[in-house]
């Protein structure tokens, strides 16, 4: 059986960055499955990629029988499955009520079920000492407002990532919740299409290729979550941001809600999840007797 890595979102983005860095550190696979709807640009990248076979599957996510062909494609190939990565996902910025209902229904769709359903179908061909990325972001860690639907659908990720991670642990197999802030990719040109780009975004703004090599570290080291250095930064200036919003509003009391949240409970969490110090965790090891 042929030891594989699959990737969503290898179009752009995070996901692209994946392949490249996967292909540089993981040199025992024998193929990286590369999954997206725009073939050409896979195609691009199947050119870039030296010492490793690239196997293209130009599926959209967004549409059910996507789900179906992937399927079929596994159970005809049976491989060991060794990384997954899911990255396939997009923003939309602004209030609520002005953003369509397509695209607030689609960021829950493609963010959080395809996703839920890609590990799904993935996860019999994964075996002891396979990796799961999930992308999430450091928009998971607390409500945004003008970020509504987004920030709630990688709070998802995050905490669907932790809680499988206790769940598939004793198998061996390791799951990690990467949590960046802003990084360099095309995310932002259509997340923020009908708005300018917060400027304290664009200081934050991360390479995707330190972000990757991060969370490959990281998920090494058995951590639960990843998060690059720049998010403590991004922390500050959303809690500025949240200022600004929640005064406007009059709601003090949300206001030091948010504070509380923003400030501390993250760095909490982080302290918690990466020791396996969570509720899910303690649940599980009961279960098992551990």
């Amino acid at each position: 059986m042929r030891n594989i890595a699959l990737v969503t979102g290898a179009s752009s983005g995070m996901g692209k960055e994946f392949v490249r860095e996967i292909s540089k550190k993981y040199k025992g696979l024998d193929e990286i499955w590369v999954v997206a709807r725009r073939r050409e640009r896979l195609r691009e990248l199947k050119k870039e990629i030296i010492g490793t076979r690239v196997r293209i599957l130009p599926l959209d996510l967004m549409e059910e029988e996507s789900f179906e062909r992937l399927k079929m494609v596994l159970a005809k190939e049976q491989p060991v499955v060794r990384i997954l990565v899911n990255a396939s996902g997009y923003g939309i910025s602004g209030s609520f009520e002005h953003q369509t209902e397509e695209d607030a229904a689609g960021m829950i769709h493609l963010n959080c079920e395809a996703l839920t359903r890609i590990t799904y179908l993935v996860l019999p061909y994964l075996r002891r000492g396979s990796f799961i990325y999930q992308m999430a972001s450091s928009a998971g860690f607390a409500p945004q407002p003008n970020f509504t639907v987004y920030a709630a659908t990688k709070a998802y990720v995050k905490s669907f990532s932790i809680a499988l991670r206790q769940e598939l642990s004793y198998q061996g197999i390791r799951v990690i919740a990467v949590c960046p802030g802003p990084v360099k990719t095309e995310f932002f040109d259509r997340a923020y299409e009908q708005e300018e780009v917060k400027f304290y975004k664009k200081f934050v703004m991360a390479a995707p290729k330190k972000v990757v090599r991060k969370a490959i570290r990281d998920a090494r080291k058995n951590k639960a979550v990843s998060v690059y250095i720049y998010y403590v930064i991004h922390c500050l200036f959303i809690k500025r941001e949240a200022k600004k919003i929640l005064k406007k509003e009059r709601y003090r009391y949300s206001l030091f809600v948010w504070e509380v949240v923003i400030g501390w409970l993250p760095i909490r969490m982080r302290r918690k999840q990466n020791n396996d110090i969570c509720f899910a965790g303690i649940v599980s090891r009961i279960r098992h007797g551990s």
